[in-house]
């Protein structure tokens, strides 16, 4: 049975370095999972298979499979996988206004195309998400007026105009504050109620919101432990993962890693 993202012995070249080693990795239409490694893992060069901006070596059959295809256009693809990430928030104009950047969505750009208008039923769904991530009250301010947490939220906004299946998030917490983080993962755990499959990729355990039910490690370019969150996030696992010695503690379904 096929996942919406199935990864079947992919090995990724850069540089002359094999930064993928023959990974396998499924994640499934409902599933709440987190990627979880150092820097310099891999977990952004999965991010960019996935995506499309990376091509593993070739195989046949194909490395690489979303939801049961090998091939996908990009404008059908987003109907279905969405993906914020800091780099795509750096590729974002700053004199963009928060709505025209959730409506550039419906198009795939950087703000709206050249005589282009949106549609009413546009506009509605973009001030339903907007709503939804809190971003009502600030839909005119241009990004230069905002923080980066709000932007973040405006780009998972982008990203949900299309209700996804499921929702990928590439280290979304990067240059965010303790307020921020704190708000966005409440909104991580309201879109994970809402029935969108999340897959978070980050290496900080306490990112990592009561709802994610699944960690896969990586380390070195391979899989270095997949199962439960209650079962991978322990103290030894962990050390071993950064090369460190750690202690892991739980409250409140948040885990946090200390130096020992």
């Amino acid at each position: 049975m096929s996942g919406a993202i199935d990864i079947v012995d992919a090995t990724v070249i850069r540089g002359g370095r094999e930064v993928l080693k023959g990974i396998r990795l499924r994640l499934g239409s409902g599933d709440h999972a987190c990627i979880l490694g150092p820097n310099g893992s891999g977990k952004s060069t999965i991010v960019k298979l996935i995506s499309g901006e990376l091509s593993p070596l070739y195989r046949e059959p194909a490395a690489v499979r979303l939801f049961g295809e090998e091939r996908w256009e990009l404008f059908a693809l987003r109907d279905r996988l969405g993906i914020v990430s800091d780099s795509l928030q750096q590729e974002q104009t700053r004199e963009e206004t928060v709505l025209v950047t959730i409506l550039s969505g419906f198009f795939g750009g950087v703000g709206l195309p050249l005589r282009t208008e949106p549609s009413p039923a546009m506009l509605e769904k973009a001030q339903e998400v907007a709503e939804l991530l809190g971003l009502r009250p600030i839909l005119d301010r241009k990004a230069t007026e905002i923080s980066s947490g709000q932007m973040r939220r405006a780009l998972v906004a982008r990203a949900l105009v299309h209700e996804p299946e499921m929702l990928l998030l590439d280290e979304p917490y990067t240059s965010l504050d303790i307020a921020a983080r704190s708000y966005f993962r409440s909104c991580v755990s309201a879109l994970a109620a809402r029935g969108h499959a999340i897959v978070l990729v980050t290496h900080e355990l306490a990112e990592i919101s009561p709802e994610i039910e699944r960690v896969i490690l990586i380390k070195e370019g391979r899989i270095f432990a997949d199962g439960p969150k209650s079962r991978i996030l322990r103290s030894e696992t962990i050390s071993e993962l950064f090369g460190l010695a750690l202690r892991v503690d739980e409250e409140d379904g948040i885990y946090r890693a200390r130096l020992t």
